[in-house]
């Protein structure tokens, strides 16, 4: 038996993040989906997703499985009736199917993963939480940190060390091996913080929970971070942070502010890169405002962008901002709310071999490559025109 998370044609929604990955690989809370799916059940767990994003997951094992939305944000109820499935039965939820019970023999894609596959629909009515717009994983993250939290440190001890001065609620820290935190303030009173191993809390950092810090990450001296935020792995993150996720890889390394926001992963801002999280007149900010896509989002949304994309220094980023793939963000003044896939500058495109020569360069210096995988993803995507 086995997991398999399928995405359906709702994964649009999610740019610019499911343009570049499945939705089980989003970062939300501590863990990203296939990663939470595979602490709850300790199975093997597979994706299925766009067919220009396939080559870069592995291929599901032969046999039985159980196929759950991945966009699906398990509750204690909705998992029970989940691994309690018969083979071909299926939960559907307003029509779509949640999740289901395969036979050994079947295989699935994005397409087939509908109610008139299974041999009997369970229609599920209690409400459901997921995650379907870029938005949502800021909004969740609170609730997600903490449910991660509980999740991976359930029956163990955090490790300890030496210098705890300054550090509240000390039964909400937990620490991995590895971990570096001299000289810092924690304040876990309001929710948990969670250091992942080897990662580095450089002296004066100021950290109000729920907040989690991926492995490998660094704080740098100074950092004042507000819940509820997560530094994925392999990040370095410094200056002013609130309730934001950074996916991984990424670099928010000096001052600037940036709040409410969802950074993908092989990302930098610029020295003084900085965004607004609410609008001067404290109204709802639209996503895609004046389109017919246009939805109200919050009261406050920061900088939504997409892998591989990169802010000059002192680069000015508005209220409700949506940044694309592989970009490079430079110019006067504020930068566009929408900034395509590719966007060079504020309005130019990229030539296509100077990014993917420009993104290698970039991965070079964390000791990652760029795979062939990753260059066909970005190659369909440059043929896009998104």
């Amino acid at each position: 038996m086995h997991i398999i998370l399928f995405d359906t044609y709702d994964r649009d929604h999610l740019f610019p993040f499911t343009a570049t990955r499945a939705v089980s690989a989003i970062r939300a809370g501590i863990l990203t989906g296939a990663e939470r799916w595979r602490k709850l059940t300790g199975l093997n767990v597979f994706s299925i997703t766009a067919s220009y994003l396939q080559p870069a997951y592995e291929k599901p094992e032969n046999g039985p499985a159980i196929l759950v939305n991945a966009a699906l944000i398990p509750d204690k109820n909705i998992f029970t009736r989940i691994m309690e499935l018969g083979v071909n039965e299926a939960i559907v939820h307003d029509g779509k199917v949640i999740a289901a019970a395969s036979a050994e023999s079947e295989h699935w894609d994005i397409d087939t993963v509908v109610p008139g596959k299974f041999k009997k629909c369970i229609f599920y009515k209690q409400p459901l939480k997921s995650i379907e717009r870029p938005w949502h994983i800021f909004q969740l993250n609170d609730e997600l940190i903490r449910y991660d939290f509980a999740l991976l440190t359930r029956g163990r001890k955090s490790k300890r060390i030496s210098r705890i001065d300054g550090w509240t609620a000390t039964e909400n820290i937990f620490i991995e091996d590895g971990v570096a935190a001299p000289h810092c303030y924690i304040n876990a009173s309001e929710g948990p913080v969670y250091l992942a191993k080897n990662s580095d809390v450089m002296e004066g950092c100021m950290i109000r929970g729920p907040f989690a810090l991926g492995e490998g990450s660094v704080l740098k001296m100074g950092a004042k971070i507000y819940g509820a935020t997560t530094v994925g792995p392999y990040c370095t993150a410094g200056g002013e942070i609130k309730n934001t996720v950074m996916m991984g890889y990424s670099n928010k390394a000096h001052e600037g502010y940036l709040g409410d926001s969802v950074i993908g992963e092989w990302c930098n801002l610029g020295a003084g890169t900085v965004n607004s999280n609410i609008r001067n007149d404290a109204s709802i900010v639209y996503a895609n405002k004046g389109m017919p896509d246009g939805l109200p989002v919050a009261l406050k949304c920061g900088l939504l962008m997409g892998d591989y994309t990169r802010t000059a220094i002192n680069t000015s980023l508005n209220t409700g901002t949506f940044a694309g793939v592989a970009g490079n963000i430079f110019g006067p003044g504020l930068a566009p709310k929408q900034l395509p896939n590719f966007t060079w500058g504020f309005s130019e495109r990229y030539i296509f071999d100077k990014a993917i020569e420009h993104i290698a360069n970039w991965k070079r210096l964390k000791q990652h490559h760029l795979s062939p995988a990753e260059i066909g993803i970005l190659e369909h995507l440059y043929k896009q025109n998104v």
